[in-house]
Order: C-alpha cells, then sequence, then structure tokens
C-alpha cells in the first residue's frame, strides 16, 4: 500500500482522505493550523461541517502539532490547499515531504499576488520530483459519500501522474493520466469564471421568477468554446479543454458548487465584494473572483476576443449591470 498524506483538512481533503480509507489504502490527514475548528470538530465528531458522511475508520487523523507524525513514511503528498494558500502549505510541511515521490495539487487557480500556476508553486518550494495537478468534476460532498466520479491527473509525464494516481483510483473515482499540466491548470481557472456567469444568469432567473435554461443552456456552450480558445492559446490542447477538465467541469461548477451560488448571489442584485464577504463568514472559499482578473488579463495578452468571459469581469470589476453576461447571446 502507498503512504498517502493528505495535507490540509479543507472539504476537498477530507473527502479524499475518507475514498482513500474506504479504497484500502494507508493514508493520513493532516489538519494544518488553520483547520484547528475543523480537526476538533472531526475529533469530537466524527465528521467534516461541510461533508454529509462521517469520517471511515481507515483515516488518521493528524492536528496540527503532529505534522511528523502523519508524514511518517510519505510515499505520495496530497496538496489540499486553496490556490492563495499553496505556498504557505508549502512552506509549512516542506521537511515533512522529503522522501515523497510526488505531490498532488488540488487547488483550481492562480496565485492571487503573482498569476503563477500552483504546480510552479509547489516545484519552487517542495523538495519533490514530480508535482502533479488535478482536474476534473469533482465536488467534494459526492467524493465522500462515495459517489462515481471522473477525473484527470496530469504530471511532467504520464508515467509519473500514473505512478501518483493509481493507488488513488477506482471505479468510484475514474482517472485518465495526462502530461498536459499547464492545460489542465488553466481550465481550472477559467471554469471558476464560466461558472460565475452561469451562476449570474441563475440569479436573475430568480428575480425575474422565469427560467433562463435557454440561454443558460446556450451559456455553457459559449463558455466551453471560449475555454478552449484561450486554454490552447496559452499551450494547453484542444483534448483537455473540451475533457473532464475544461468542459466537464463548466458543467458540474455551472450547475452546483460555490463560484455558481457566487455568481446567483450577484445576479439577484448583490455587490460582489459584499457577497464574496459573506460567504467567506459561512467558511466557503471563493476562487473565482481572483481568476476573473487573471483571465481578464490572459485574455488581453493573448489578444483574444472572448466577450463572454470578459462580460463577467465588467459585471464583477467595472460595475455594469449584471443582464450585460446575457446580452452576449443577443
Amino acid at each position: 500500500m502507498a503512504r498517502i498524506t493528505v495535507f490540509g483538512a479543507g472539504a476537498m481533503g477530507t473527502a479524499l482522505a475518507m475514498h482513500l480509507a474506504r479504497k484500502g489504502e494507508d493514508v493520513a490527514l493532516w489538519a494544518n493550523p488553520h483547520d484547528r475548528a475543523v480537526f476538533d470538530a472531526m475529533k469530537s465528531e466524527g465528521r467534516h461541517p461541510s461533508l454529509p458522511e462521517h469520517l471511515p475508520s481507515g483515516v488518521g487523523l493528524f492536528g496540527p502539532d503532529d505534522l511528523a507524525l502523519a508524514a511518517d513514511g510519505i510515499e505520495v503528498a496530497v496538496m489540499a490547499a486553496h490556490s492563495d494558500g499553496a505556498r504557505s502549505l508549502a512552506r509549512m510541511v516542506a521537511t515533512a515531504v522529503d522522501g515523497a515521490h510526488s505531490a498532488v495539487s488540488v487547488a483550481k487557480g492562480l496565485e492571487t499576488d503573482t498569476g503563477r500556476r500552483v504546480s510552479t508553486i509547489y516545484a519552487e518550494e517542495l523538495p519533490v520530483p514530480s508535482i502533479i495537478a488535478v482536474g476534473g468534476p469533482c465536488l467534494a460532498p459526492e467524493l465522500a459519500e462515495g459517489s462515481p466520479s471522473a477525473v484527470v491527473w496530469a504530471g511532467p509525464t504520464v508515467e509519473a501522474a500514473s505512478a501518483a494516481g493509481e493507488p488513488v483510483a477506482d471505479r468510484n473515482y475514474q482517472i485518465t493520466f495526462s502530461d498536459d499540466v499547464l492545460g489542465v491548470e488553466y481550465c481550472a481557472v477559467v471554469k471558476n469564471v464560466s461558472a460565475i456567469g452561469l451562476g449570474i444568469l441563475d440569479g436573475m432567473a430568480k428575480l425575474r421568477s422565469l427560467p433562463l435554461q435557454n440561454a443558460k443552456a446556450a451559456l455553457f456552450v459559449r463558455a466551453a468554446s471560449e475555454l478552449a480558445a484561450l486554454v490552447t492559446a496559452l499551450g494547453g490542447r484542444a483534448e483537455t479543454a473540451f475533457g473532464l477538465p475544461g468542459f466537464g467541469d463548466i458543467v458540474v461548477t455551472g450547475l452546483g458548487g460555490r463560484n455558481r451560488l457566487f455568481g446567483e448571489l450577484v445576479g439577484e442584485g448583490g455587490k460582489p465584494q459584499e457577497v464574496l464577504r459573506s460567504m467567506r463568514e459561512r467558511g466557503l472559499t471563493v476562487e473565482g473572483l481572483g481568476s476573473a482578473r487573471h483571465v481578464h488579463r490572459l485574455i488581453t495578452e493573448a489578444g483574444l476576443d472572448l466577450p463572454y468571459h470578459l462580460a463577467v469581469y465588467r459585471v464583477l470589476f467595472d460595475g455594469h449591470d449584471p443582464r450585460h453576461v446575457l446580452e452576449v447571446l443577443r
């Protein structure tokens, strides 16, 4: 059995640890200092506050003071931080992961201040030969429940991605292995923005008490085609953009998830920064707002005309009416 340590007890990190324990893998879940309240809840209640299922008995749960114990014998390090927490987490665990053959990033965004992809951050900060990026439609509550999911793990080579992912894969967590790290990571960034726009449409529909399903279907297609145009212009592959990391993730996040919810609240008339603050107070991280800035920059640098994603940016940052997103279809 591979010794896998999940660093970070957020919803996705915990869900992955639960999946691995059910599968019979030797897994440890380390709660970092920012996770102390969640750690206390899991110790007392046996479940993560954001997840529906109780922790399987096979999850080795470790608190912030037990990093060395959590990483004892480590072979694969799962880095379960959001994009802006990636560098901080890496510096916390850098010494502990020495000896692992892979570090796996589940983040879906870019570092806000630098615009750097998370795989490059881990490559800079961790003494690990292979950095793997995970992409595709996988919501933490469904993974925690054992519902089927299909994702892509991308590494410097397909073989490196496979070495990290084979202990994790089964019929409920199907993995395709790839070496298109750049494509997988940029898909994850752009789809956040795509989902916000689809949520904005949902918010407008609620205000009108009328569905906008025809328009939403058209915007799904527009979002996917624009994502593919940008990701391929940046050096990613078309099959990545139109596959699970791109189109697949737009579908799942456009129908549910935090970025869609953020967009819905904006579409109902909420001010973006006020909505963001309210969601943070509820413990919900929204990477899509920062992603929108980066996607706008990348579109501009690439010299592309991508009206849907530009419309989302203008609603979020230029004060445009949410109906601006719908106008893309006219």
